[in-house]
């Protein structure tokens, strides 16, 4: 029996031939990431250890992007991290105008690798499968016994195929595609699994679209997603970069298959409180928004802003009812933005444009909601008490239903405007 890409990488982080589905192994990662929210934790775990050193100085990395308490315990924790990376002399750390969303910033910069193995105390690691890398969400305890030896103890998860087919409706993202599959599945449809997704589909779908799939698998309860690297991965991928190119054998086991039609796939809504309440945008009942938000590590790449100011425009306007922000994941994409005058459209129609960083997305500082409140957003999860009170709600989308939306004062379509 052949086997799948997932399990190929990870047989080459363990120096085997072979790793089976369920068996319990020590790969080696290549990269280990923290933020200002779990990297206080671990480094506090990792001092517990007695370790002088990290295992890597090169292979840890620490961005500063979620900001997730007041101001002066923020910067307690910001302190923390700062500290330990200066005395650990930490080459991979990012504050401020350097760092900007992990999960966009570490494919941007070419940090995460086909081939690699990556493991981040953040759940949402999983997006680097979109380059052909194995990739998932670990606890901070986890993160310093890796930062000290060098290794994860882990389960090799068991594959389940996702084969994307037919062809793309209008307006239809990648968002789409992942929160349809989500909903055909289920929060727990492949819990401790890996998502493969293949298909003809796989070829029209850029690499941020590529992110922002793989991102969202762990809200299907799996271990990670992963896409096998093709002429778009070369392509993004600077020459200049050594890499390993994985893919699955023809004969590989697979948990499970599902044949994923595209063409039944139109502009999909996630309703709370959940990623899996997913709704076909035609078929919902007008749903009054008070706020929008454009961004996260989901959705903040310059391809999403673009999406969105096609469908703002110069001259048009938010609606009065409605705040809207903008958040361009990286300090490079939001000068990319810039550049192209996409600031400038979400400015003149009334938005406001944030720094890049994930605060909106938890609620716990511009755009918190009230109660009763409802937002829009281009986020990854949905949960009670998500982006504010527990009373508010929170409905997931793709930039250009968000944009519609902004425009309309409730949930649309995007041929509405």
């Amino acid at each position: 029996m052949g086997q799948t890409i997932t399990e190929k990488i990870l047989a080459d982080k363990c120096g085997k031939k072979i790793v089976k589905a369920g068996e319990f192994i020590e790969p080696q990662p290549d990269i280990i990431l923290a933020n200002d929210v779990t990297a206080p934790s671990a480094i506090k775990e990792f001092k517990k250890l007695g370790v002088p050193k990290v295992f890597n100085k090169d292979k840890i990395v620490f961005v500063m992007d979620h900001f997730a308490t007041g101001a002066a315990e923020s910067a307690e924790q910001l302190k923390i991290v700062r500290e330990f990376a200066k005395e650990q002399d930490i080459f991979h750390y990012y504050e401020g105008g350097n760092a900007g969303i992990a999960h966009i910033l570490l494919p941007q910069q070419h940090i995460v690798l086909p081939g690699f193995a990556a493991i981040g105390a953040d759940s949402h690691t999983c997006a680097y499968g979109a380059v052909g890398a194995f990739s998932t969400g670990i606890g901070a305890a986890d993160a310093a016994a890796a930062m000290a030896e060098g290794k994860l103890w882990m389960k090799v998860p068991q594959s389940i195929r996702f084969i994307l087919k037919g062809t793309k409706n209008k307006w239809v993202s990648g968002k789409d595609i992942i929160l349809y599959i989500i909903g055909e599945i289920g929060v727990d449809g492949a819990l401790y699994a890996s998502m493969e997704f293949e298909g003809p589909i796989c070829k029209e779908l850029s690499m941020s679209e590529r992110l922002t799939i793989c991102n969202m698998t762990v809200e299907a309860g799996a271990k990670n997603g992963i896409f096998a690297p093709d002429s778009i991965t070369k392509k993004y991928i600077p020459r200049s970069k050594k890499y390993k190119i994985y893919s699955s054998d023809k004969n590989a086991d697979y948990y499970q298959t599902y044949e994923i039609d595209c063409s039944k796939i139109y502009p999909q809504v996630s309703l709370p409180y959940s990623p899996a309440n997913t709704r076909n945008v035609k078929t919902l009942k007008k749903i009054f928004i008070d706020q929008v938000v454009i961004g996260s590590c989901a959705n903040g790449s310059i391809e999403d802003l673009r999406i969105a100011a096609q469908i703002i425009k110069k001259g048009k306007k938010i609606n009065p009812n409605v705040r809207m922000i903008i958040i361009p994941s990286t300090p490079k994409i939001y000068a990319a933005a810039l550049k192209e005058g996409l600031i400038e459209i979400f400015t003149s129609a009334g938005a406001s444009v944030s720094e890049p960083f994930c605060g909106v997305c938890l609620g716990n500082s511009m755009g918190a909601l009230a109660s009763g409140e409802k937002c829009l957003a281009t986020t990854s999860r949905n949960f009670v008490g998500r982006m504010g009170h527990p009373k508010s709600e929170v409905y997931l989308s793709s930039p250009a239903t968000a944009a519609a939306s902004a425009i309309k004062g409730y949930i649309s379509e995007a041929d509405e405007i």
